[in-house]
């Protein structure tokens, strides 16, 4: 990975770990689906204008590929949005960014039941070991008691999308090598924005949303979606699937920096100790860090 790649890598850390802080200030206003589909609407309408006037001829790319970007729409924006606007409402910022980090050992997972890509005893302890961390973290703080159902539920809400984000990036290496990653950002917030469309409708709430909320969504929709999606894509088309996805490593560290800074949200020593191993693990299973020795992937 170049240098280049991985200072992109890093902002785009601090642009999603923002989107867990502007996702805590804007779901309980808005609710799970509609400020999923408001951040995919605003970034649709800020990367559409973009692409016509930066890359017309990007769109040729996408011909007979909208159903695989309907897909990549659904489960890298659509679904895990509203899973974390969700979670979002339950647990803080940086426990939701800890689950997030999972999203390697899920693409890893996947890249080896799918493309059938080799998996070493090092990576298959490094599976272990990160499904350990998450079961450790997830019993400490999920809660299935009366009263306390939200709790467990959006821990689950929080892996299910980390599930998706790991499909939705190998879907992405299958079908959609080769597309610009202004016209595959532009195409599946498009897509995502219209499969959330009657949802979100049905569920809008009764209650308009302050200024605060607003300006969280529409922060949610520029910067952790707009310009991110386009920076995630394009290291994905430059580094890999897997050596893209390591971007989770840093998320956490993000999510409670600003969690702290601007909610005062407390870091516990069992969201520490859980997002350490996680992300030892993570490391070991995408081949990013090899302690025995052998030569990490590019």
């Amino acid at each position: 990975m170049k240098g280049r790649d991985r200072l992109e890598l890093i902002v785009l850390a601090a642009l999603w770990g923002g989107s867990f802080l502007f996702m805590r200030l804007a779901a309980p206003a808005f609710g799970a689906s509609p400020l999923a589909a408001v951040r995919v609407a605003v970034a649709s309408a800020v990367l559409l204008p973009l692409l016509l006037l930066t890359q017309p001829k990007a769109l040729a790319a996408c011909r007979g590929r909208w159903a695989a970007l309907a897909v990549v729409g659904l489960l890298n924006s659509a679904l895990p949005f509203v899973c974390y606007s969700f979670a979002a409402q339950s647990i803080s910022g940086g426990l939701a960014a800890i689950f997030n980090a999972t999203t390697p050992l899920w693409g890893a997972l996947v890249a080896w039941l799918w493309f059938r890509e080799r998996m070493d005893a090092q990576r298959m302890l490094g599976l272990a070991l990160g499904f350990a961390g998450v079961l450790g973290l997830a019993w400490d703080k999920a809660s299935f008691k009366a009263g306390a159902q939200d709790t467990g539920l959006a821990v689950l809400a929080c892996l299910a999308a980390t599930l998706m984000y790991g499909v939705a990036a190998n879907a992405t290496r299958r079908w959609l090598t080769g597309v610009p990653a202004l016209a595959l950002a532009t195409g599946s917030q498009m897509l995502a924005t219209v499969a959330l469309a009657v949802p979100a409708t049905l569920a809008w709430p009764s209650q308009p949303a302050s200024a605060t909320a607003w300006g969280a969504a529409l922060a949610l929709g520029v910067l952790s979606t707009a310009v991110a999606y386009v920076m995630y894509f394009r290291l994905i088309a430059q580094v890999g699937p897997a050596n893209a996805t390591t971007v989770t490593y840093l998320v956490p560290l993000f999510a409670m920096l600003w969690g702290g800074l601007v909610l005062h949200e407390a870091v516990t020593p069992s969201m520490l100790a859980g997002g350490v191993v996680i992300l030892l693990g993570t490391s070991l299973a995408t081949g990013w860090w090899r302690p025995l020795g052998a030569a990490r992937q590019p």
